[in-house]
């Protein structure tokens, strides 16, 4: 999991064969838009119509579908099948960056589905010198910039798989905010966040919750966010029907409060009728 300092804004990418990615684009949208639980996904540029061998391989394709029971507890796939679900969980990894190294930047990213299977996973090389790779936590090392991709190249590709479902994590505003990416707060699941885990209003971290939900072990040296990302999913899972029922709660009583002030101003706005003289 990714904290600390903010990383600067890097500038756009002016190199358009950053965005070329690799050969195989065109099967990762047609799987996007078939796993896609609303609306397809809108038309992607012509020159980046190639990825998605290299992220997902060529699979036989399997139905879409959701674990209607909670999974083992281990970190294990909990099943063979290795589509896009309507529910994706993220980890990232940070080295350091600037002067220092004090600046967190992206140098790997995870996503794994419903059941545990990764459907990403990509070393990531920073828009800006890296000074620390921070190996003991991150478990990166010079070696695997070799085959790193670029950090616009990923940002697409992950702004893509994660659009219109709902992205599970732990502490995921860190993972996005060195991802320059946003995402719907109603569509965001973060055990660092659910109340119930909370300890006396506190956050725990997610080992430890790990440990106690999942009866397993992780981080005990270098993380990996493949299991990082296991670790939240299955956690998730675990209390997925009071966790949904919760967000459904919430998200229902703001909008009645929104709709109750939207009255409130209209009826304040509106001008008094005029007093009749005659």
């Amino acid at each position: 999991m990714g904290g600390g300092a903010a990383a600067a804004t890097p500038k756009p990418n002016p190199n358009p064969k950053l965005l070329s990615l690799n050969p195989n684009w065109a099967q990762l949208q047609q799987r996007l838009q078939a796993g896609r639980p609303n609306k397809p996904s809108p038309a992607i540029d012509a020159d980046a119509k190639t990825l998605t061998e290299s992220v997902l391989g060529k699979r036989k394709e399997r139905p879409v579908s959701e674990p209607e029971a909670s999974p083992p507890y281990a970190l294990t796939p909990t099943s063979s099948d290795m589509s896009l679900t309507n529910v994706l969980a993220m980890d990232c990894e940070m080295v350091g960056v600037s002067s220092q190294g004090s600046k967190n930047a992206l140098g790997r990213v995870t996503l794994v589905n419903s059941w545990g299977n990764v459907v990403y996973d990509e070393y990531v090389r920073p828009v800006e010198h890296i000074v620390d790779f921070r190996t003991k936590i991150s478990g990166i090392r010079p070696k695997n910039m070799k085959k790193a991709k670029e950090f616009w190249a990923v940002q697409k590709e992950v702004a893509e798989l994660i659009k219109g479902r709902i992205l599970v994590g732990h502490a995921l505003h860190n993972d996005l905010k060195v991802l320059l990416l946003g995402h719907p707060k109603r569509d965001m699941r973060d055990t660092s966040d659910y109340e119930p885990f909370l300890r006396e209003g506190r956050r725990r971290a997610l080992k430890d919750l790990a440990a106690q939900i999942l009866g397993v072990k992780i981080q005990q040296n270098e993380h990996c966010p493949v299991e990082d990302a296991r670790a939240a999913m299955f956690i998730y899972n675990r209390y997925k029907k009071e966790w949904e029922k919760c967000i459904k709660k919430r998200f229902k009583l703001k909008e009645k409060l929104k709709n109750r002030r939207k009255k409130k101003s209209e009826a304040a706005s509106k001008p008094d009728a005029p007093n009749d003289l005659s």
